[in-house]
């Protein structure tokens, strides 16, 4: 009872600290942009029929100007119509090409290897990386690039997903509430993680590390790359900013979406020491709190549970506010339950030894 107690008093007064901070925060005045340089945007697409249209059109809404713009769509061994799509997108958009990726540079599987292989074509010194699911916004290019300082390697901007029907909505809050978290941090100058569907990462960073066929192979290869490019030295910047807000597809299902956190939970052992303590801390609400009841009476239980609620609220409605969007209160409320249930199956399926599936593959 003495370590319940002493965890939520803990947890209560660092939430606190963090809605504070979230509350109050300014974002940091950037340059404008006096130059466009040339730019490459990398996507490894595989069975994207569905989305890569959108993705590219996204693309070609951005105010940047074409002759500055390379996107490179590496095909990884689709079974479906993708390639041919790219392939007749190009045709009247000169900028796009899309490339058969049939085999792996050693020491690289997956998404990692189709961005390896990418990088060694594109021609630009600065690589962006997104999903073949991903619609960027109009100036994503421009804001990205303004955070861009000689001594910065990677910029990582926001994602959220479609948010039609109720489980999308509560998974739009989820990356929200997630990525709230991280600024938070980000905003104290620390570096915190980054996202291989909205990021920004530059030659010198990413050649300095020789690649994504010279570091350690990961399922979640964008945070092994972050984790090694700070390793060299270079700083990273977070924007939580919506002229950076990428839309990407949600999890269709549950199943899908515990496939999805789980794999994050993988690469969560990758994040700076404080990051990941925050994340276990937040995680291990529940198992603290589930039992407390046995210890204090059911009212006090409740009243323990409503004030994480609240708290919780007020933060993810902040996140809201700083995308210039609006949440009924609903939501937020059907939120903790969202959370409850998927951080109790994840703590149970993190320790099983399953292998993850992800775009039809088994790591």
């Amino acid at each position: 009872m003495v370590f319940s107690f002493g965890f939520l008093t803990f947890y209560f007064l660092l939430f606190l600290g963090l809605l504070w901070l979230w509350w109050r925060r300014k974002p940091k005045a950037v340059p404008s942009l006096g130059s466009y340089p040339k730019i490459s945007i990398l996507i490894a697409a595989r069975n994207e029929e569905e989305q890569i249209i959108a993705c590219l059109e996204a693309i070609d809404r951005l105010r940047y100007p074409k002759d500055k713009l390379e996107v490179l769509v590496g095909d990884d061994r689709s079974t479906d119509r993708t390639r041919q799509l790219v392939l007749d997108y190009q045709q009247n958009h000169p900028y796009v090409s899309c490339h058969g990726i049939i085999h792996d540079i050693q020491g690289t599987k997956g998404k990692a290897n189709v961005l390896a292989q990418l990088a060694q074509l594109a021609t630009s010194d600065i690589f962006f990386i997104t999903d073949a699911d991903i619609e960027v916004p109009p100036r994503w290019v421009e804001t990205m690039l303004r955070h861009l300082t000689p001594k910065t390697g990677i910029v990582t901007g926001i994602t959220t997903t479609k948010s039609k029907g109720l489980f999308n909505r509560l998974q739009a809050l989820d990356w929200l509430y997630n990525l709230g978290l991280m600024q938070v941090v980000a905003d104290r100058n620390l570096p915190v993680s980054t996202m291989g569907n909205n990021m920004l990462v530059t030659r010198e960073a990413y050649e300095a590390v020789g690649g994504f066929e010279s570091i350690p192979f990961s399922i979640t290869e964008d945070v092994q790359l972050f984790k090694q490019v700070l390793a060299k030295g270079y700083k990273s910047a977070n924007v939580y900013d919506p002229e950076v807000l990428a839309i990407s597809q949600p999890a269709p299902n549950v199943l899908s979406l515990l496939q999805q956190r789980r794999r994050w939970m993988r690469g969560s052992v990758h994040l700076p020491w404080y990051m990941l303590l925050l994340f276990v801390i937040h995680s291990s609400f529940y198992p603290v709190w589930l039992p407390l009841f046995t210890h204090t009476s059911i009212g006090a239980w409740v009243l323990v549970f409503l004030a994480k609620v609240l708290l919780q609220s007020l933060f993810v409605d902040r996140c809201v506010t700083y995308i210039g969007r609006n949440i009924k209160w609903t939501y937020l409320l059907l939120l903790e339950i969202y959370l409850l249930l998927t951080t109790v199956v994840l703590l149970v399926l993190f320790f099983l030894p399953f292998k993850i599936r992800w775009k039809g593959r088994l790591y």
